[in-house]
């Protein structure tokens, strides 16, 4: 796999390693698209990435999913559940990269998401 950037769209395997049972309330427990946030400076040496999952089929109450039409027509950024994810065994593949005009709107709702 190529080197990981800030703006790449991956697939990642959000299935917590101890099965469902350990699933706390409404996390994502299955295999979806994400953009990397991380800087580049960071993504070359740590084993860990930060991602906001993208979905295609938001609830409407999803205040903070952003639509991110460069991932897909119908693609939203979900903002408030960005995390860390090991890159080693939880990228799967390397789909694509966001546009920078959708990677500023994804950077304003995190910073909306966590009152930045």
């Amino acid at each position: 796999m190529a080197e990981i950037q800030r703006g790449d769209i991956v697939l990642v395997n959000f299935d917590p390693t101890k099965g469902e049972q350990h699933k706390a309330g409404a996390e994502i427990l299955k295999k979806r698209p994400a953009v990397v946030l991380t800087r580049n400076s960071i993504n070359r040496v740590r084993r860990t990435v930060i991602v906001v999952p993208l979905s295609s089929s938001p609830k409407p109450a999803e205040i903070f999913a952003v639509p991110v039409p460069s991932a897909g027509p119908d693609s939203v950024a979900v903002c408030d559940q960005i995390t860390a994810i090991d890159k080693r065994t939880r990228i799967l593949k390397q789909l694509g990269r966001i546009s920078p005009q959708d990677l500023r709107l994804i950077e304003q709702g995190v910073r909306d998401a966590l009152a930045l």
